[in-house]
């Protein structure tokens, strides 16, 4: 069997085949990608072959931020690209979409199937009226209906726009409100953490404060509740099978048409909705994932059957990124349910079995993740089908060194015993997935950083650079990404605005109904005109050209002149056992000193007392600095997060400066509201000057 060749390589490859193009660096890759566009991105067009029934007039036809034209004149559909992989990947007994949820439920949907259902599905819709432009908004989680139901609409020209069935009411309202949409597709309800969660309620509200919703179908995700009156059967509607369904194609789009909306995360004020397009997802998707996430076409040689899993609930972008694998004609592996098991019985090894049971060789997740496993005492060992995972993925915030050494360490046992076992990777007739045949190394970790924003990425993996825990390898070929100081100049070895100078396909073509492009410009464009500021305190190394996030440049801790993002200060505190999680804020008066509080979980048993209180002081005065030590200490309950997991920094600091709760933070936009009540007192007695809260 040939040796794996990493997807970066093949396409450096192409490059000097096709376009005479070598380069002796990535480095000198990434500043020819990020300089010559109109040659990067045709290049990449040319590689990933895709499809026009008409010829683009320029790649990039009008070369400014916001407001970059690319490629006028080309058509494209996400549906058609995914659905140009049915007969070859059928052809090598390839599924398309591999489920399961929490009650065990177990689905394969083959490509003939996925294509049948979508085909159903779009003429459906279209008996219904739904035309190109319409907005149709879904209520559903991580389940195969709602992959067909994304690929339904879009073939259609509709626009897709998903919230997961864990958001409440007015957070679905907050965001479906604004986008008026014409269809809903809902489920009955979700399984999470054990219990059975109704949403027949929840969809009945959406319904009558939709007013312009005119079909409702409705996915039996239950199961056993009849159809309220007004609405039709998912099912039913996907159940088609006849000529009509067998003749038909996704309709040919301009490149920029609307694909889906998205969303901000919402703390303050109504979450912004992000309109991306067909033609630049596409291509930065694809590229994203294939290029520097080295997920291959599950029926290509070189790609050994590729299992792309990353965990992700329908709320988060992570979820996009997911089924970008139908895209470049993977198999797709998805979980509904709780990565953590449930309260009664906590279980960090519901996605490590998983993905063993399933043949997984991508497995992603967010960061945080990763360190409840850690943290848990989860021995990976014990499934030694993990030995074909060859990737691991993170992103959502930065990873810990120490978690990724962990992870490390944990496949480095798996592959020792199956080495141990007599089934080394490298034996003659072993699976191909393994350490000897993917790169000769137990696993390879693809940290990202990048957004909801443009759904992609602006930092990530390279298979072929070397790994250090605690960092991304690179910058993304075609994101011309840099650090910049408070003059605007651009920085390296030191800590500075994450922005990118170039515009990239994937940026939102615009904000749903925002007049003049108003909030867009001013959400990224405020600070430095022309350029892409992405609100993420950034380092790129001089050595290696590694990049490390700091955390949200609005949530900078800036003490004594010296500035750090938080995320260095979790990592010392969170490494002491007693701790489960901690948050950070720096409250800036002007004209006053700084105060800084910390807040941390505590492992049952543990309580703050004067000693923990100075280990926890010493660890930040070593990893850190005395500067950050902070001014006080609580124990609290829980630390806000929003439903995607990220700590709510921002949002708590403008709490504890004085604003009121309901102008900082949107209830509904979060994953523990119960806890806020907690930081609300805090804030109460800070006013009234008594700052000593118990914990």
């Amino acid at each position: 069997m040939p040796a794996y060749t990493p997807q970066i390589r093949l396409y450096q490859d192409w490059l000097a085949r096709e376009r005479g193009l070598s380069f002796d660096s990535f480095d000198a890759l990434w500043r020819w990608s990020t300089t010559d566009l109109d040659a990067f991105w045709q290049s990449v067009w040319d590689y990933l072959d895709l499809q026009s029934p008409t010829p683009h007039t320029a790649v990039l036809a009008k070369d400014v931020m916001p407001g970059a034209q690319w490629f006028p004149g080309a058509q494209v559909n996400y549906a058609q690209q995914v659905l140009r992989h049915v007969q070859a990947a059928d052809a090598a007994g390839q599924p398309a979409i591999v489920s399961k949820n929490e009650r065990g439920q177990r689905r394969e949907v083959s490509w003939p199937e996925l294509r049948r259902q979508v085909a159903s599905l779009a003429l459906h819709l279209k008996a219904q009226g739904l035309q190109p432009g319409d907005r149709v908004a879904a209520y559903l989680p991580n389940v195969p209906e709602t992959m067909v139901a994304f690929l339904a609409v879009v073939s259609l020209g509709g626009v897709w726009s998903v919230c997961a069935p864990d958001m409440g009411t007015n957070a679905v309202l907050d965001r479906f409100r604004q986008i008026e949409p014409t269809v809903l597709i809902a489920c009955d309800g979700v399984t999470y953490g054990g219990r059975d969660h109704d949403r027949a309620a929840v969809v009945a509200e959406l319904r009558a404060a939709l007013p312009g919703v005119r079909h409702t179908l409705v996915v039996a995700n239950l199961g056993g509740q009849p159809l309220a009156e007004g609405c039709a059967s998912f099912a039913d509607a996907v159940a088609r099978n006849d000529a009509e369904t067998a003749a038909f194609e996704p309709m040919w789009l301009p490149f920029d048409h609307p694909l889906w909306i998205v969303y901000s995360s919402g703390t303050t004020g109504l979450p912004k909705p992000i309109v991306h397009g067909h033609g630049g997802t596409v291509l930065v998707m694809l590229a994203l994932c294939q290029l520097h996430n080295d997920v291959g076409c599950s029926y290509a040689p070189n790609s050994f059957g590729e299992r792309f899993f990353w965990y992700s609930s329908t709320g988060w972008i992570m979820w996009n990124c997911q089924i970008t694998g139908l895209l470049g004609g993977t198999t797709c592996v998805i979980y509904d349910g709780n990565p953590g098991g449930s309260k009664e019985r906590p279980d960090w090894g519901v996605l490590w079995r998983f993905a063993a049971e399933h043949g997984v060789t991508f497995f992603g997740a967010g960061a945080a993740f990763y360190g409840n496993c850690m943290k848990a005492g989860v021995d990976l060992s014990q499934w030694p089908e993990l030995a074909r995972v060859r990737a691991l993925g993170t992103t959502g915030s930065p990873l810990p060194a120490d978690v990724q050494q962990w992870g490390t360490e944990q496949f480095e046992r798996i592959h020792a015993l199956a080495t141990g076992s007599g089934a080394s990777a490298s034996s003659e007739g072993s699976d191909p997935h393994t350490v000897g045949e993917r790169g000769g190394q137990p696993i390879w970790w693809c940290n990202i950083s990048g957004g909801t924003d443009f759904a992609g990425a602006f930092l990530g993996g390279n298979r072929e650079l070397p790994q250090v825990p605690g960092q991304m390898q690179c910058r993304m070929i075609g994101s011309a990404v840099e650090a910049w100081n408070e003059q605007g100049q651009p920085v390296v070895g030191e800590v500075g605005e994450l922005v990118c100078t170039r515009p990239i396909p994937s940026m939102p073509l615009y904000f749903w109904n925002d007049p003049g492009n108003a909030r867009y410009t001013s959400s990224y464009f405020d600070m430095y005109p022309g350029v892409w500021r992405h609100g993420d305190w950034l380092k790129i190394n001089a050595d290696d050209g590694g990049c490390i996030i700091y955390g949200r440049s609005d949530a900078t801790i800036n003490r004594h002149g010296l500035r750090m993002g938080t995320s260095e200060l979790y990592s010392a505190v969170e490494a002491l056992p007693e701790v489960l999680d901690s948050m950070v804020v720096d409250l800036e008066y002007l004209g006053r000193e700084s105060w800084m509080p910390l807040f941390v979980v505590l492992r049952e048993g543990h309580t703050l007392d004067d000693a923990l209180r100075a280990r926890l002081n010493a660890a930040i005065r070593t990893a850190l600095s005395p500067r950050f030590v902070p001014d006080a200490i609580y124990q609290v309950p829980e630390i806000p997060r929003t439903l995607s997991g990220k700590k709510q920094e921002l949002p708590i600091k403008k709490l504890l400066l004085g604003q009121p709760l309901e102008k900082v933070v949107n209830r509904d936009a979060m994953a523990n509201p119960a806890c806020l009540g907690w930081y609300v007192r805090l804030a109460g007695e800070r006013t009234a000057g008594q700052v000593d809260v118990p914990g």
